[in-house]
C-alpha cells in the first residue's frame, strides 16, 4: 500500500508538471501551416528507438500507437507512464537566425488487464503544437514600404481509451477511441508607416476543435524457436471530418468579427512494422507509415477572397510518409551488476512534410535518437532517458532550416496490484 501511495503521488506530480510546461513548447515558423507541428505519439522506449512502435510488443511499457500491443501485459501488472521533453532549437535561413528553448508535456497513461484475453489503456497525448512569431519588411511596386508580422499559438490534444483483444495465442487486435480537442489562434498584421492608417490592418483567426477519432491496430507474433521471435504489426486510422468553430476578427479603423463555416479533417493513415526479438535481450525493428493528407477535406465558406486565399495557404496539404529504424539491447538479464540490466537504445527516422508553402512541399525531417532505460532499484519500474537530434531541412531555397536537440524523460511505474497476499 505504501508503494502504491508513492506511485500515485509521483504520477500526479508528473501530470501537474506536464500541464504546467505544455503552454510553451515550440517556436517553429512551420507551425504557421496546417494543425502545426505533429507531436510524436511514442512513449519512452520508442522515443529512443527512432519512433518504432507498430510492431513493438513490450510487457513493461505502454504503446498507444498500436492498441493490439496492450495484450502483452501480464495479468498481475498495472502500468503508469508519463514523460516530458526539454528542447533547444536553432533556426537559420530566409533572413532568420534565432535560438529558442522550450519544454513540453509528452504523455500520461495507464494500462492494465481486464481479462486474460483483454487489456485496457487510458491516456492523455498532445496531437499538434503551434507557436511562432515572425516579422519582416516588404516594398510595393510603387516603392512604398510596409511591415508584416505573423504569430500563432495553441495546439490540439487527445484523451484516449483503448482495448486490446487476444484473438488467438499469437494474434491480437485493438482499438483506441479518442476525444480530440484544441484551440489554434493565428494573427497577421500589415502596417504602412508612410501612409494613412486606413491601409494598415490586423486580422486574427481562431480555430476551435471538439470531436472524436478512431485508431485500429493488429499484431501477430511468430515464435521462430526457443530464443527467437518475430512480430508483425499494422495500424489504420480512418479519415475524420472534425467539428469546429472558425472565428475571424479583423481590425482596421473599426473591428469586425465573423464566424465562418470551415471544413477541417484528419487524413486516412496506414502503417506497418516488424520487430525481431532475440532471447528477450535484443529487439530490432522497422516501421513505415503513410498519412494521406492530400485527400483531407479543408475548405472555407466565404466570399472574401483575401480570407479564402489565407485559409488555402494555411491548409494546403501533401501526403506524409515516415520510416523509422530502432534497436534495444539488454546485456544480461541474469547479471549481478546494475549495468547488466540497463536497456541501451538507438534509432533513426526520416519523414516528409504534410503541408505545402506556396504550392510546394515544405521541409523534410531527419532524426537520430539514443537513450537508456534505467531500472529502478527494488522495483520493476523504469526511468527512460532519451537524446534526440532532429534536422528540419527546407526543400526550397529561402526556406528555414531547424536544428533541434531534445532531452526526453519518461517514467514507467510497473506495479503488481492484483496479487493475493497470504497471512500466516
Amino acid at each position: 500500500m505504501v508503494r502504491f501511495r508513492y506511485t500515485l503521488c509521483a504520477f500526479l506530480l508528473m501530470m501537474l508538471t506536464g500541464m504546467a510546461v505544455a503552454q510553451n513548447n515550440t517556436n517553429s515558423p512551420y507551425t504557421r501551416y496546417g494543425l502545426g507541428d505533429l507531436s510524436d505519439q511514442f512513449f519512452g522506449n520508442s522515443k529512443a528507438m527512432g519512433g518504432i512502435a507498430i510492431g513493438l510488443r513490450d510487457n513493461a511499457q505502454i504503446n498507444p500507437v498500436n492498441p493490439a500491443s496492450y495484450t502483452a501485459i501480464d495479468t498481475l501488472t498495472f502500468l503508469f507512464e508519463g514523460g516530458v521533453t526539454l528542447q533547444n532549437m536553432n533556426l537559420s535561413g530566409g533572413g532568420v537566425k534565432q535560438n529558442a528553448k522550450n519544454s513540453s508535456f509528452d504523455y500520461l497513461a495507464m494500462q492494465f488487464r481486464l481479462r486474460p484475453w483483454m487489456a485496457m489503456s487510458v491516456g492523455l497525448l498532445p496531437f499538434s503544437n503551434v507557436g511562432y512569431s515572425l516579422s519582416d519588411t516588404q516594398t510595393t511596386e510603387n516603392g512604398l514600404q510596409y511591415s508584416r508580422s505573423f504569430s500563432g499559438d495553441g495546439g490540439t490534444h487527445q484523451l484516449y481509451a483503448g482495448l486490446g483483444f487476444k484473438i488467438l495465442k499469437n494474434f491480437s487486435v485493438g482499438a483506441n477511441v479518442s476525444y480530440f480537442w484544441g484551440d489554434i489562434t493565428r494573427s497577421r498584421s500589415v502596417y504602412y508607416p508612410q501612409t494613412s492608417s486606413s491601409y494598415s490592418y490586423q486580422q486574427a483567426t481562431q480555430l476551435s476543435i471538439s470531436d472524436y477519432k478512431l485508431d485500429f491496430g493488429a499484431q501477430y507474433t511468430q515464435q521462430l524457436d526457443k530464443k527467437n521471435s518475430l512480430t508483425i504489426g499494422a495500424v489504420f486510422s480512418p479519415k475524420k471530418n472534425l467539428k469546429n468553430d472558425y472565428l475571424v476578427e479583423t481590425q482596421t479603423s473599426s473591428i469586425s468579427s465573423q464566424e465562418l463555416d470551415a471544413e477541417i479533417s484528419l487524413p486516412t493513415s496506414f502503417g506497418v512494422g516488424v520487430s525481431y526479438n532475440y532471447d528477450k535481450r535484443l529487439t530490432v525493428g522497422v516501421d513505415y507509415s503513410l498519412q494521406k493528407w492530400s485527400s483531407a477535406n479543408n475548405s472555407l465558406a466565404v466570399d472574401d477572397q483575401d480570407l479564402l486565399e489565407n485559409f488555402r495557404q494555411t491548409y494546403s496539404y501533401t501526403d506524409r510518409s515516415k520510416i523509422s529504424l530502432g534497436a534495444e539491447f539488454i546485456p544480461n538479464l541474469m547479471g549481478r551488476t546494475y549495468l547488466a540490466h540497463v536497456k541501451y537504445r538507438l534509432g533513426a527516422y526520416y519523414s516528409t512534410p504534410y503541408y505545402k508553402i506556396n504550392g510546394k512541399d515544405a521541409a523534410s525531417e531527419y532524426g537520430v535518437t539514443a537513450g537508456f532505460g534505467f531500472p529502478m532499484l527494488h522495483s520493476r519500474s523504469i526511468l527512460s532517458l532519451t537524446g534526440q537530434f532532429v534536422r528540419v531541412k527546407g526543400k526550397e531555397s529561402g526556406m528555414i532550416d531547424e536544428n533541434i536537440f531534445r532531452i526526453c524523460i519518461g517514467v514507467t511505474f510497473c506495479e503488481r496490484w492484483f496479487s493475493k497476499f497470504k497471512v500466516e
